[in-house]
């Protein structure tokens, strides 16, 4: 290929921008676009196009790539208006409506402003698909900005980014009409249907500073996420509450419920207030699994920091047990040993006993899955990413809808849950005919 005047820096900025996309990312192209992409710009023909060419005029506003993009959308939409029209350009109209020129439009694209003129037939009817009426931003732009929304960057923080980035001004307003646009598909996430049966499903909350009557307010997001009867991780709902309890926990079952989830195996909470007792109601079969990793934390708060390695330790015996009988005698150890000390540590664990003990009934295939909240933990990492950033959200639509945002973000990097297969069989095993063949 002839050298571009200036090529070689070119070619490493390129490099380095095109770096931060790993190739798991980076769209795969289709072999048959290749082949029209090679007979459209032979290798020759474009050695001859580029030759004498610096950077700007190839990537700069107005510069060649722009333009190319622009004769491709151009040809596109009249290709849409033959079809809508039923004749070729220069053949005798095929009915009464018939070509009328066109119109300009610029329009917002990821390599910079590309100017285009869109065709318009005399009737008005024609209504083009690949740029709709009053659209001025392709579609891969929208998903950028929401991309870096969901990042947490501010509506002026994107604006900034795009503007160096690729030289495209899209103003904050305009930003914030791409992220508001987000919650129609916010409220269907939260109303879609569901599994008829999940085999885990884990419930925690998060908290969240929300302007609510111009006081801001550190409001509870609770977040459920489901374990599906193929191992996927599917995130079930958002809710927000001022005060947890036995209503509330009804709430959120009985909207599962409607959704058509008919029946959860095990759900894995940290301890909620009133949770037990709501999900009796709503699923009578489903067994309550507190979160020992939260359990141990809540139980040894008050142990001075010289004691902790210790009493951690002795209380590993017990939720390690064979059975609840072993795991019981253990507890009566570690309070001969600890409790004239810390009594508070076996008395919290007695009070919980009957949510403590369930995962100790089934196989050790299943503990592992069960036995913690880390699961949806990991996703709350992944939401505070988002929202760390934010002093606090004007209101709770905003706050959910960057919540949304970020779950889905986060949700195309989840994998299917380890050693599924092997869990499968024993949640059959133990659990019968409640997991369908």
């Amino acid at each position: 290929m002839t050298d571009i005047v200036g090529g070689a820096p070119f070619r490493d900025q390129c490099v380095k921008q095109k770096g931060r996309r790993s190739k798991r990312d980076r769209p795969a192209v289709a072999p048959e676009v290749a082949e029209r992409l090679e007979e459209l710009l032979p290798a020759d023909v474009l050695d001859d196009v580029l030759a004498g060419l610096g950077p700007e005029q190839i990537t700069g506003n107005g510069g060649l790539l722009t333009q190319l993009a622009g004769r491709v959308i151009e040809a596109a939409l009249g290709a849409e208006l033959t079809e809508h029209l039923g004749y070729e350009p220069g053949r005798p109209r095929a009915g009464a409506n018939e070509r009328n020129g066109s119109t300009p439009k610029t329009l917002q694209t990821e390599i910079g402003e590309v100017r285009i003129r869109t065709p318009r037939d005399r009737d008005a009817s024609f209504q083009p698909q690949l740029v709709k009426k009053r659209q001025t931003r392709l579609a891969g732009l929208d998903d950028r900005v929401l991309d870096l929304y969901a990042g947490g960057m501010s509506t002026r923080d994107i604006a900034t980014h795009l503007t160096e980035l690729y030289g495209t001004e899209v103003g904050r307003d305009t930003i914030s009409r791409v992220t508001g646009a987000v919650q129609e598909d916010v409220a269907a996430w939260r109303s879609r249907p569901l599994e008829a049966v999940y085999p885990v499903v884990y419930f925690d909350a998060m908290r969240v500073k929300v302007r609510q009557d111009r006081v801001i307010e550190n409001r509870a997001c609770y977040l459920a996420l489901g374990i599906t009867l193929e191992g996927r991780r599917e995130p079930l709902g958002i809710w927000w509450q001022d005060h947890e309890g036995a209503k509330f926990w009804m709430g959120v079952l009985n909207d599962l419920h409607q959704r058509g989830v008919g029946d959860i195996l095990i759900a894995c909470v940290d301890g909620l207030t009133g949770f037990p007792d709501a999900i009796e109601a709503v699923f009578p079969d489903t067994m309550v699994q507190t979160c020992i990793v939260h359990e141990i934390r809540s139980s040894t708060k008050y142990v001075s920091y010289k004691d902790l390695r210790a009493v951690t330790r002795d209380l590993r015996p017990i939720y390690t047990a064979t059975n609840a009988d072993d795991a019981l005698a253990e507890l009566e150890r570690f309070d001969q040993k600890w409790g004239g000390q810390y009594p508070m540590i076996a008395k919290q664990w007695r009070r919980d006993w009957e949510h403590v003990i369930p995962f100790l009934a089934l196989p050790q295939t299943l503990r592992h899955v069960v036995y913690t909240t880390n699961t949806i933990e990991a996703m709350h990492r992944q939401v505070r990413k988002a929202i760390k950033t934010r002093g606090s959200f004007p209101d709770e639509e905003s706050a959910t809808r960057l919540i949304y945002l970020a779950i889905t973000r986060a949700e195309t990097k989840w994998r299917a849950v380890r050693n599924w297969t092997q869990a499968l069989a024993a949640f059959k095993i133990y659990f019968e005919d409640r997991i369908p063949d």
